[in-house]
């Protein structure tokens, strides 16, 4: 098996995992239904558009327990590549363009406006694999790092997505 079939066997795996169990829960039109969704500005439900696996939320209550009410902001390049990096809340500072994704356990999750332009029709899934998370993110030093899976939503679902929320206080 060479890497580009290990990438994809390990993503199906991955989305046919959500959040909880190893079920399959793909849809009878091919899409995936993975259960994953968060109560819109109307009270309805809309696809989420980041969400984690059971191991990264694992992750997120021990770095919680160790440093109370904590942030993500998806990197974009840099220093430490392109990296969910996840921080004490308070210690990293959001702008008014940062785009809030959604929640993973109670921790915002942003990104800067103009990678929100790239990534607006996709799945942002928060992974955890063994090595060490970025220079600054509290995951450095667990052993275990952030990682970043993605999948394209499906039609029906790009028309339910809400409008972005921007800003510190999304």
């Amino acid at each position: 098996m060479d890497s580009a079939d290990e990438v994809n066997s390990g993503m199906s795996n991955v989305m046919n995992s959500g959040v909880e169990g190893g079920t399959d829960r793909s849809s009878s039109d091919g899409g995936l239904d993975n259960g994953l969704h968060s109560a819109g500005p109307g009270g309805g439900a809309e696809p989420a558009r980041v969400v984690a696996t059971a191991a990264a939320l694992g992750l997120i209550k021990q770095l919680r327990q160790r440093h109370g009410p904590l942030m993500f902001f998806q990197s974009g390049g840099c220093c430490d590549g392109s990296a969910p990096m996840c921080y004490p809340v308070g210690d990293f500072s959001i702008s008014d363009t940062d785009v809030c994704l959604g929640e993973l356990d109670g921790a915002a999750f942003y990104m800067g406006a103009e990678q929100f332009a790239y990534w607006e029709h996709t799945q942002l899934i928060i992974d955890v694999v063994a090595g060490n998370g970025g220079m600054f993110s509290l995951d450095n030093g667990t052993g275990q790092r952030f990682l970043t899976r993605s999948r394209l939503f499906n039609d029906a679902e790009l028309q339910q997505l809400p409008a972005p929320v921007t800003g510190p206080g999304a």
